[in-house]
């Protein structure tokens, strides 16, 4: 798939982030080797920060939006719609567009969303932000990419060394008939869907004290059924082999080249991925932001904004830049979107309680 949106912008972003923060050394001393400390240099794992064990994705949604209505940054009567991507809904049923709808007393015709999506969720839920904006007439819609796939308690230990992290991001997306064109394109390859996979918790094979125990899955590295399981070189190789060419088709359909890219603002699952990705492009490092994975971990569908909101939420609210997002991963689905990003309402990070 491959499109362009007109007359339609993203006009405000704000990342939610968990309270406790973990550090990589602190949470492997009890189990490091030379392998955990040759992950941290080459990944660049660093801190991370992760859900308390009782925090569900819902409260991260609804106090980031509670905090937008206490700063006057939207208001209820101008919400169309909500959407939120994720992969780790509160209940099967009601979904968590529901929940945030109750508790924060939306009007009853807000149109609400759930859309189960990792590493790809901000542009899936991005997509379908863009084409809602042309049924609810003149207000806005709601985007919101949550997670809590590493929730734990504080002395929690660990099994293995874990790169990942939680956070909630909601965006805001509006019209405007003066906005610059916004190009989007979208794959996917279900046949290596068991790349990134978590086999427990669905109807299939429903959570149990069988899959809650620990196995060796083949390089000393113990996980359960529970836990997410990825083949890590498969997954290298996929992003390697199909983004630059998404990159390099999207930029020529917008009539763009990489040089008039001021940012190429990806998907953070780490470090040495993303060196490798720059230099299959052909782009310097300096316009792809690494350092989303040092500082808070990988948050699956949040880390786009998480990086745009640590990196640039000053520069973006009085300037405007060139940017190309591209999110990657679990699906296997593959994405990018060129846009002019900036001039924003706000755009902010901020520390819940949870």
């Amino acid at each position: 798939m491959i499109t362009t949106f007109k007359g339609k912008k993203i006009t405000g972003m704000l990342t939610v982030m968990p309270e406790n923060e973990y550090d990589y050394d602190e949470e492997t001393k009890d189990i490091a080797t030379l392998q955990t400390r040759r992950l941290k240099k080459i990944m660049g794992f660093g801190k991370r920060r992760a859900a308390k064990k009782t925090s569900t994705s819902s409260d991260f949604c609804i106090y980031g939006l509670n905090y937008m209505f206490e700063h006057d940054l939207i208001k209820r009567e101008e919400i169309g719609a909500i959407v939120v991507t994720g992969l780790t809904p509160d209940y099967f049923i009601p979904h968590i567009s529901n929940i945030i709808h109750g508790e924060c007393n939306l009007p009853s015709d807000v149109i609400c969303m759930d859309i189960p999506q990792g590493c790809v969720g901000f542009m899936i839920g991005a997509l379908q932000a863009f084409m809602l904006l042309d049924v609810v007439g003149d207000k806005k819609v709601g985007g919101f990419n949550t997670g809590v796939l590493c929730r734990k308690d504080r002395e929690e230990p660990l099994s293995a060394p874990s790169f990942g992290g939680d956070a909630t991001a909601i965006t805001v997306f509006e019209k405007d008939e003066k906005a610059p064109d916004i190009y989007m394109n979208l794959y996917n390859d279900g046949s290596e869907r068991e790349a990134l996979i978590m086999h427990a918790g669905g109807f299939k094979m429903p959570r149990s004290k069988e899959t809650a125990k620990l196995v060796d899955i083949g390089d000393g590295t113990m996980k359960s059924y529970d836990d997410l399981w990825m083949d890590g070189s498969k997954v290298f190789n996929f992003v390697q082999k199909e983004v630059p060419p998404l990159i390099e088709e999207l930029l020529s359909y917008a009539g763009k080249t990489k040089e008039e890219i001021d940012w190429y603002l990806f998907h953070q699952p780490n470090k040495f991925m993303l060196q490798k990705l720059a230099d299959k492009l052909q782009i310097p490092w300096e316009k792809v932001p690494m350092n989303v994975v040092e500082n808070f971990g990988n948050s699956s569908g949040s880390t786009i904004p998480v990086n745009i909101t640590f990196n640039m939420k000053d520069e973006l609210i009085d300037h405007a830049y060139t940017c190309c997002l591209s999110g990657f991963g679990a699906g296997l689905s593959w994405g990018a979107m060129v846009t002019e990003l900036g001039n924003l309402d706000f755009c902010d990070m901020i520390i819940s309680e949870y």
